[in-house]
């Protein structure tokens, strides 16, 4: 249960950008702030599947500006003028005919006008006239008391008594300010009037018209078969005058309604935008939804929010296993899938699948997840660049696992200073911490630039580890060479510092290779990254003998193996070192390049004598630093790698001078040997006859 909770609370820390997102998104969606984004995608369903064939037999005799012009007459037209028009109509056998104007009052023209009308809508007996209910809210301020007064505004009794139906011909504004839904049916007080387009499908179906059944649902989604003039539209004018014979509405469901601008009953809708549809055209579209039965189907809002969770949690769990850029990718790909899917849902199928809520979601869930790991990836950069350089840095950021602690195979170096206590004994506390961080800086650079890992310092004492946290083939050559380095740069520090302070410093390194424990390891109050075993302590031990040999660099026989042959070395024997009781042999580091150090020019005679033959050679010096020297006629079969002693006497020399070394460069007859062993009382006189005579630089004879 332990594990499971662990893993749980491990997977809460990975999701929680997307859990936020999740929530923000369900508190968007409850308070309505995603409904006009959602209507809006909406729009683009409908442009992007296009206009519809209708499928009902549905004609507009349209009120238009012509027939207003043709007919010499001003709007209101006579009633009497109506009811002519239904006559003729009617004498074409429609199925229904639905009027979409008001008579709520008496016609100016008189009650004959509107008996006229009354008559015309008895005798075509399947008309179904509209009405426009209205509720005005009323407070009476004194009292507190609110009330509502709800009128109906039907037709006139005289007018609707032979009607086959009276509906209502309210639609409703989305919060866009768009009409995409009808009632089917409204209340009025304690009653309940149908909706027009569900009262002209009632009688259409009793006239023999195959229709599907009315849904059970208060209102629907109107499925727009397109833009304005998708239904046939007659001018009144014409049919009144007979230029459109009766036949031509012979089973139609014909509507008539207002078509002008100067009367103002246009309205917005998906495909006509704000130019907007005539109040008559939507009634046409809704009526032909109603009678195919393929009303737009909204899935339910619980579903489109649960989608929307799901999709900030993948967001989230996406920048988790493939990282910002490739996540990137996949959540295109993810909401590709998505709004695929609710285009070929809305196309084929007729619904609507409130998709903007899973792309806010998805977005949410994926960019609030790539700002959090930017965060902690900057806060652990910040912890762990004093372990690593930039480029191991930005690897182990996004693949933490490999902190984790375990067993592996590592190159673990040491290097100290050598006479920085005497110096730290002659200054103040503020000027050893300044000098310090000046080293350390210097050497930390040395250690990221052979993609080292700083384990951490010891006062003066640097620990590197390498072939961590990644796989290095070549970890034991760059510890080496790292090795190197210091020696070089710590001569340039020395020389600042004994010019500064009289006292010399040099710098011993050890190295080792071989199996550690290397990760995340300490308490629960502080822990970091390093390594422990017995690898680590050898190479300690290491660089804590190098002056006992009078060796700059020493490795164990395990690094020996990885570097033998690019590195050269000379073999210092077996040495039990403390705390350990096998012998392990050891090898000398050698400087490939004496000209590095600061040397001086030297006349002296000189004795080689080769250490494996014992031939001895009388060769001259060119110049001598603290790293070795430059000699003058070797004969030719001393080759490079060649190990040999050497003794210097004479010349300037008060004190001769013992030391080994190998030969480490030839040029004709000049050649390179670098120190492996000074005798002790011969370092000071090297150190300063260097110090008195050095050359302005570098030698020619290399």
């Amino acid at each position: 249960m332990a594990r499971v909770g662990e893993s749980l609370v491990s997977l809460g820390r990975q999701l929680a950008g997307g859990m936020g997102a999740a929530v923000v998104t369900v508190a968007l969606v409850h308070a309505g702030v995603l409904e006009p984004l959602e209507t809006w995608a909406l729009d683009r369903l409908f442009e992007l599947r296009g206009a519809r064939q209708p499928s009902a037999p549905i004609v507009i005799v349209t009120i238009d500006e012509a027939s207003n012009t043709e007919l010499h007459t001003q709007w209101p037209f006579p009633r009497a003028m109506h009811g002519a028009l239904l006559d003729r109509i009617s004498a074409g056998g429609p199925l229904a005919i639905g009027v979409d104007l008001i008579f709520d009052r008496p016609s100016s023209r008189g009650l004959k006008d509107d008996r006229a009308l009354s008559a015309a809508v008895a005798r075509a007996g399947n008309v179904v006239l509209a009405a426009a209910p209205t509720v005005d809210p009323q407070t009476l301020q004194q009292q507190g008391i609110s009330l509502k007064r709800i009128d109906e505004n039907p037709p006139l009794p005289t007018i609707r008594q032979g009607a086959a139906d009276v509906g209502s011909v309210n639609v409703f504004y989305d919060a866009d300010g768009l009409i995409r839904r009808v009632p089917l049916r409204v209340g009025v007080g304690e009653r309940t009037l149908p909706g027009f387009d569900a009262a002209l499908h009632r009688i259409a179906a009793r006239a023999g018209l195959v229709v599907a059944p009315l849904p059970a649902a208060a209102e629907v989604l109107i499925n727009f078969r397109g833009g304005p003039r998708t239904f046939p539209w007659l001018p009144y004018y014409r049919v009144l005058r007979g230029e459109i014979r009766p036949e031509a509405f012979q089973g139609k469901i014909v509507l008539v309604g207002q078509a002008s601008k100067a009367l103002q009953d246009f309205h917005p809708t998906p495909f006509a935008g704000l130019d907007g549809m005539t109040g008559v055209e939507i009634h046409a579209n809704a009526l032909d939804t109603l009678v195919s039965g393929d009303a737009i189907r909204e899935i339910p809002r619980w579903v489109a929010t649960l989608v929307a969770v799901v999709t900030a949690l993948l967001g989230s769990a996406l920048v988790g296993r493939l990282r910002a850029l490739r996540a990137l990718g996949a959540a295109v790909l993810v909401w590709g899938i998505l709004t695929l899917g609710a285009i070929a849902g809305f196309a084929l199928g007729d619904v609507w699948m409130r998709g903007m809520a899973g792309t806010i979601a998805l977005v949410l869930g994926y960019g609030s997840t790539v700002v959090e790991h930017f965060v902690r990836e900057q806060r652990e950069k910040r912890r762990l660049s004093r372990f690593f350089s930039p480029h191991v840095l930005r690897t182990v950021v996004r693949a933490s696992d490999k902190l984790s602690s375990r067993r592996r195979l590592v190159t673990v170096l040491f290097s100290d200073l050598r006479g920085f206590t005497s110096i730290s004994e002659k200054l103040q506390p503020e000027q050893v911490a300044a000098m310090l961080r000046e080293y350390l800086t210097e050497m930390t650079e040395i250690v990221f630039d052979h993609d080292g890992t700083v384990d951490k310092y010891i006062g003066d004492c640097v620990m590197a580890l390498y072939n961590v946290p990644s796989e290095d083939p070549e970890h034991a050559i760059k510890a080496v060479r790292t090795g190197l380095a210091f020696q070089e740069r710590t001569l340039a520090a020395a020389a600042r510092w004994e010019a500064k302070f009289g006292v010399r410093i040099r710098n011993g390194v050890g190295i080792n290779t071989g199996e550690a424990i290397v990760g995340i390891l300490g308490s629960r109050q502080r822990f970091e990254y390093t390594a422990i075993g017995d690898t680590v302590n050898l190479a300690a031990r290491l660089e804590s003998i190098t002056k006992d040999y009078g060796a700059s660099i020493i490795v164990s026989e395990s690094t020996y193996e990885h570097v033998k042959g690019v590195v050269a070395t000379r073999e210092l024997g077996a040495v039990t070192v403390r705390g350990k009781s096998v012998p392990v042999k050891i090898y000398a580091v050698l400087a490939t390049d004496v000209r590095k150090y600061p040397r001086a020019v030297l006349d002296a005679a000189a004795a080689l004598t080769d250490a494996a033959t014992g031939l001895v050679c009388r060769v001259g010096t060119v110049d001598i630093s603290e790293g070795g020297l430059a000699l003058a006629d070797v004969p030719a079969d001393w080759t490079v790698g060649s190990t040999v002693r050497l003794r210097l006497e004479k010349g300037a020399l008060a004190i001769p001078i013992v030391a080994e070394g190998t030969i480490v460069w030839r040029r004709g007859a000049h050649a390179g040997v670098s120190f492996t062993a000074i005798e002790p009382e011969s370092v000071p006189v090297v150190a300063e006859y260097v110090a008195g005579r050095k050359g302005p630089g570098p030698s020619t004879t290399r």
